[in-house]
């Protein structure tokens, strides 16, 4: 019975640790206002007619805080990179001078600092609904296991295993949330 409670408790924690690597994923994405290469994952360029990661094709780094510098690996790329930028839709205006593509980020304007933050805390609650799914179906499978004739007192201390955890995720949660509106909102 032990080591099924522990197995519960484990599956727990890796689908809450799963739901925080996903809110690192979608945060790294909202643009602060900083150049981030990262902010280029997801573009796929056509390579010889393969749909291939940009990062696979070109160098992609940053050459001050509001540039990124694309350096193709094969000249013969920088228009097909061009237009998978534009194709992505988000929102940069690529620029090539024949040998590399820079995209200079903008400054945010207070409006468009606001629509981040809100889209930040969104995916804060996202990732909290993952968290309290994870730990409902944690308590699910204690009750079932209740049934099946786990202790009342291990039932409850592996619930308050499980409400700990929840609450030491919560909190990362929130750090990392206030922390990405603190990098939106400066200026």
């Amino acid at each position: 019975m032990d080591e099924e409670v522990n197995l519960i408790l484990e599956d727990a924690e890796e689908h809450m640790q799963s739901a925080l690597v996903h809110l690192e994923k979608a945060l790294v994405k909202v643009r602060a206002g900083k150049a981030n290469p990262s902010m280029l994952e997801g573009v796929l360029v056509d390579y010889y007619g393969t749909p291939t990661p940009l990062n696979q094709v070109a160098n992609v780094s940053t050459s001050d805080a509001r540039t990124i510098v694309i350096q193709p690996w094969e000249k013969t790329m920088i228009n097909p990179i061009e237009k998978a930028i534009m194709a992505a839709n988000l929102g940069f205006n690529p620029d090539n001078n024949g040998e590399v593509i820079r995209i200079n980020i903008p400054m945010l304007t207070e409006e468009r600092r606001s629509t981040l933050v809100k889209q930040v805390k969104h995916e804060g609650e996202e990732a909290k609904i993952s968290l309290r799914n994870a730990r409902r179906d944690a308590l699910e499978m204690l009750k079932k296991m209740k049934n099946d004739g786990l202790s009342e007192d291990m039932e409850k201390r592996a619930e308050d295993k499980v409400q700990k955890m929840i609450d030491k995720y919560y909190s990362k949660v929130d750090a990392m949330i206030s922390e990405k509106e603190k990098d939106i909102m400066t200026i």
